[in-house]
C-alpha cells in the first residue's frame, strides 16, 4: 500500500515563508517526477513545480523566484520551499508522484491528501 502524507502548511503572513513536505511511504522501487499542485476555492487544481527524478524543475510563471522544489530520492521525499507569500498563494496544497512503482500496487500516479496554506495578515 503507498501512502503520500504531506505536512508543513499552515496561516502565514504576507512576505513570510513557509516549507511544504511530503513523503511517499510503502516498498517503492522508484518514482519518475513529482510535484506540487494547488486548488484555491472555486478554482482548478494547477500544477505549480515538478521535479524529474534527475532533478530537472519547473515552475509556473507566477511563483518563479519565490518557491524551491527540492527531492531526496532516498526517502521518496519532495519539498517545497515558499517565499515571499502572497494572499494569492492561498490554497490546498498536493503532492502528486508520478510513474511509482511499488511492491503490491500498481504502478501509476499517486496524490496526497492535501494541505492548508492560507496567507493573511
Amino acid at each position: 500500500q503507498v501512502q503520500l502524507v504531506e505536512s508543513g502548511g499552515g496561516l502565514v503572513q504576507p512576505g513570510g515563508s513557509l516549507r511544504l513536505s511530503c513523503a511517499a511511504s510503502g516498498r517503492i522501487f522508484s518514482i519518475n517526477a513529482m510535484g506540487w499542485y494547488r486548488q484555491a476555492p472555486g478554482k482548478q487544481r494547477e500544477l505549480v513545480a515538478h521535479i524529474t527524478s534527475g532533478g530537472m524543475t519547473d515552475y509556473v510563471d507566477s511563483v518563479k523566484g519565490r518557491f524551491t522544489i527540492s527531492r531526496d530520492n532516498a526517502k521518496n521525499a519532495v519539498y517545497l520551499q515558499m517565499n515571499s507569500l502572497k494572499p494569492a498563494d492561498t490554497a490546498v496544497y498536493y503532492c502528486k508522484a508520478e510513474g511509482l512503482t511499488a511492491w503490491g500496487t500498481t504502478h501509476g500516479d499517486y496524490w496526497g491528501q492535501g494541505t492548508q496554506v492560507t496567507v493573511s495578515s
